[in-house]
């Protein structure tokens, strides 16, 4: 069968039964079984069997439980508490502080924890209310929640980096770490454009001197500082030993794990009834996870089979596509398409197609696939129906969501730019990974 029918009808079929709500991997799974029925018969299902045991027992997915658990513990003992005063206290005298506050919580919280849903959900309910009190702006406000929120997949540690990484068979270390110069260059675009567009209308922020008359926000920066070094021992724990060759992401999530209980201790948030919940909403997530790419495994290897992989590659190479014609279009479509759907769900389908791809135009994985984590990020802030915007949504009930659309759009932009200057300076994401090969 040719590739232009089987490519389009399977992505079509795994669209379909998405937007009917099936589970991820139940569609995946009922795809899977009737592909390998029709082309092979009952012997497909030995290749079902290897597909699950192969991810079962891939070490590179153990890190992804080990750092799930890491973010829930950090959650719930009230680490987060702590970086979120201590931040408050730092920033100092800068009309539109909040709007800082609450870019530079997110990247923080981003190297602890990485879920993006999770950080639109928690600074909804617990920032975003303090912002309107105070009298900042609610689309503003509303934006850098979301731009925030939009970095803690891009800086490691990252479930999604993790899942790119397996699923593209590249190394899962230099994918961590490619994230965090592209988070730190965003964060920075982010504060920009907040700080010129307070600067050109005050009425965006309030007078700062009105906050720092708060008691909140006073007090010993010194004393923030030194609140906030137990934070940077866990990101020394898990990017610190990744880069310095001395662990392997999943060695160093576990690292990472035990910190965390240790930094709940030292913060007072250890408990028996904490460590309970947050393993079992590790373990659950981290079932689910496998069942995922347990999927995926069997669908690279079905699109191997027809041969659909191949022939598009073959026929991409007929066109003489410049490669960065080639670019935008592997880039375009999953922008559109992450709008609408779940991002592990697509990535499942595109990772296999592009994968051939890469290997015609020479793209650098590692620099090809952090872009396509980006975009899969950006997705979810980009309306109509991006998921971060719906956990935000769920964290303040009271704000429409047309206003929540018109918040997200200016940082859609800002991140757009943000990966055209990536594309134009490679190192942007290539130099530390760079670094890791030279050791």
């Amino acid at each position: 069968m040719n590739w232009w029918i089987v490519l389009p009808g399977v992505i079509a079929l795994i669209l379909a039964l998405l937007l009917f709500g099936v589970p991820v991997f139940v569609s995946f799974l009922l795809l899977n079984v009737t592909g390998m029925l029709l082309l092979l018969g009952p012997a497909g299902f030995g290749m079902i069997t290897n597909s699950i045991y192969t991810t079962s027992t891939l070490g590179a997915l153990s890190a992804v439980p080990l750092f799930i658990l890491m973010g829930e513990i950090l959650f719930r003992s009230g680490a987060m508490e702590v970086l979120f005063d201590s931040l408050d206290r730092l920033i100092g005298g800068i009309r539109g502080r909040q709007y800082v506050l609450c870019i530079v919580l997110s990247a923080i919280i981003g190297a602890l924890s990485g879920a993006a849903m999770a950080v639109a959900g928690l600074l909804g309910r617990s920032l975003f209310p303090t912002m309107r009190k105070r009298g900042y702006d609610l689309h503003l406000s509303a934006g850098t929640i979301l731009a925030g929120a939009s970095l803690d997949p891009i800086i490691p540690p990252s479930v999604l980096a993790i899942i790119i990484a397996t699923l593209a068979e590249i190394s899962t270390g230099k994918m961590l770490i490619a994230g965090v110069i592209p988070g730190l260059l965003l964060s920075g675009m982010f504060i920009l454009y907040v700080l010129v567009r307070v600067y050109f209308n005050p009425k965006l922020a309030p007078d700062v001197t009105a906050e720092l008359r708060d008691p909140a926000t006073r007090g010993s920066a010194l004393m923030a500082l030194i609140r906030m070094l137990p934070c940077g021992f866990i990101f020394f724990l898990v990017m610190g030993t990744i880069m310095l060759g001395i662990a392997t992401p999943t060695e160093a999530a576990a690292a990472g794990v035990f910190g965390a209980v240790v930094l709940a201790g030292f913060y007072g948030g250890l408990s028996q009834k904490m460590l309970i919940e947050a393993l079992y909403s590790g373990v659950t997530v981290a079932a689910l996870l496998l069942l995922v790419m347990a999927c995926a495994t069997m669908f690279s290897q079905l699109l191997a089979f027809t041969g659909a992989t191949r022939e598009l590659g073959d026929f991409v190479v007929s066109q003489n596509l410049p490669g960065p014609v080639m670019l935008f279009i592997m880039m375009a479509a999953p922008f559109v398409l992450f709008m609408f759907l779940d991002q592990v769900a697509l990535m499942m389908v595109l990772i296999p197609i592009y994968q051939p791809l890469l290997k015609v135009y020479g793209f650098d994985p590692i620099w090809f696939w952090t872009l396509f984590l980006i975009i899969a990020t950006v997705g979810g802030i980009s309306p109509p129906f991006g998921y971060t915007m719906f956990a935000f949504k769920s964290a303040v009930p009271e704000v429409p969501m047309s206003d929540i659309y018109r918040a997200a759009w200016p940082f859609v932009g800002i991140i757009v730019l943000g990966m055209f200057i990536m594309v134009l300076f490679p190192p942007i994401i290539t130099f530390l990974p760079d670094l890791m090969a030279n050791r």
